[in-house]
């Protein structure tokens, strides 16, 4: 076969073809070829191209969020921080976010007459929260009120029924 006839192309041409693709070209691994390189990217680069436009540091943190898929955690930490202004700051100072986990919002209330008032009220904070943090994902809220003391836990502890056995 000549030159000009087209034909299949011989297996060791081949060869080199499919690796200099794979590895470039071996002319442009010398540190000459590489600074020739950069000089023609940099020829091609304009001061004010397409796409060159300056961005503020919070585009660019969230499109870093967005790619590392930090968007849910982060809204969930922005939720816990902002609580006072989704509940406002009476009811806010009366109550404490203890975190999210598996959508469900947990609150510490200060007494068991708020924990009522925001169970009434958790649909209009759960539309406060979904329609801010969309991408928290909380789905439900639970309000715990404070937690009786407890006989069984203490230094003057002992083992048995307690002090209801006394009682008769």
């Amino acid at each position: 076969m000549t030159k000009d006839t087209p034909g299949p192309t011989p297996e060791h041409i081949a060869v080199y073809q499919r690796l200099r693709r794979l590895f470039g070209n071996p002319e442009l691994r010398s540190v000459d070829g590489r600074r020739r390189r950069r000089a023609a990217d940099a020829a091609a680069s304009e001061p004010y191209g397409l796409g060159r436009d300056p961005r503020g540091v919070g585009d660019v943190l969230a499109g870093v969020a967005a790619a590392r898929g930090w968007e849910s955690p982060l809204a969930r930490a922005e939720l816990l921080g902002t609580w006072p202004e989704i509940v406002g700051a009476d009811t806010a100072a009366h109550t404490s976010p203890v975190g999210i986990e598996d959508g469900i919002l947990t609150v510490q209330c200060d007494s068991t007459a708020w924990a009522q008032q925001l169970r009434l009220m958790s649909a209009t904070v759960l539309n406060s929260i979904a329609e801010r943090f969309p991408a928290a994902g909380v789905e439900s809220a639970r309000f715990l009120a404070p937690h009786a003391p407890s006989w069984k836990h203490g230094p003057k502890a002992v083992p048995g029924r307690g002090p209801r056995d006394t009682y008769g």
